[in-house]
């Protein structure tokens, strides 16, 4: 990052049912190196107490700012609901039972600024539901670009909470509302533009594994997968099925 300049940073968050992990993703937040940042939290109409939480966040820090939906609207209308009050110059996503390391985005924006890439991802380990390591390592392997095509095949998992993209790309563009797999959809969206996506290979996130959640459905996953082929991307059957080969193998063998 240029010597003098400093970025606002516009983290984006959606809440449902999330009071049991709030404190600790808002701990993370809280002791980033990188302190030019605004929290923009929706909260999709939790009913376990989230709502109280992060009201208490927001009247202990002017940097987070929550609002409410008053309905369940699912997690894209909620991203969305954020991102049209962000003020940033990048947008950084972080699920609400997620958690970052204190260098994430100081040292993700150092990544970006100093090779000019406007959309970029890290690599990420896996916690139980109590916040223990599994001891495994997502997208950990390689810096390269990825660009559309490789997506299509999910040569990367590019987990939503390592994510991190300039404004000027994501413009005025927003997520699919879909209940399942719209943060997958909207990267390819913005890859369809040309713009590849970067790996930082250094794990700055712990993506937490919850038992039960609509995340964790494999089969509802794979259906999702098939309907983004062929309905938002519009691919023909032949090259959805490859797709889908690809994207079913490393499900099995993810690295």
């Amino acid at each position: 990052m240029p010597s003098g300049v400093s970025f606002l940073i516009s983290i984006i968050t959606p809440t449902f049912n999330s009071a049991a992990f709030m404190a600790q993703t808002a701990a993370s937040v809280r002791s980033q190196t990188h302190q030019d940042w605004e929290w923009l939290i929706t909260d999709d109409f939790s009913q376990d107490g989230t709502w109280a939480k992060l009201q208490a966040l927001c009247a202990s820090d002017n940097r987070i700012k929550a609002v409410r939906n008053d309905a369940n609207k699912g997690p894209a209308f909620s991203r969305n609901c954020s991102m049209d009050r962000a003020k940033g110059q990048y947008f950084a996503f972080l699920d609400a039972d997620d958690v970052w390391l204190p260098s994430k985005l100081e040292a993700h924006l150092d990544f970006m600024t100093s090779g000019n890439i406007p959309f970029s991802f890290t690599a990420f380990e896996i916690i139980d539901q109590h916040g223990q390591s599994t001891g495994k390592i997502v997208d950990g392997k390689s810096q390269i670009p990825f660009n559309y095509k490789d997506m299509l095949r999910k040569k990367a998992t590019m987990g939503c909470s390592t994510v991190m993209i300039e404004r000027s790309l994501i413009s005025e563009s927003r997520m699919p509302e879909l209940r399942t797999g719209q943060d997958y959809a909207f990267w390819l969206a913005l890859l369809r533009t040309g713009v590849p996506a970067t790996c930082l290979p250094i794990a700055l996130t712990k993506y937490r594994i919850v038992p039960g959640s609509i995340s964790r459905n494999k089969i509802g996953k794979a259906r999702r997968q098939w309907q983004i082929y062929r309905e938002l991307e519009k691919l023909g059957f032949l090259e959805s099925a490859t797709c889908f080969s690809s994207y079913a193998w490393r499900a099995v063998f993810r690295k």
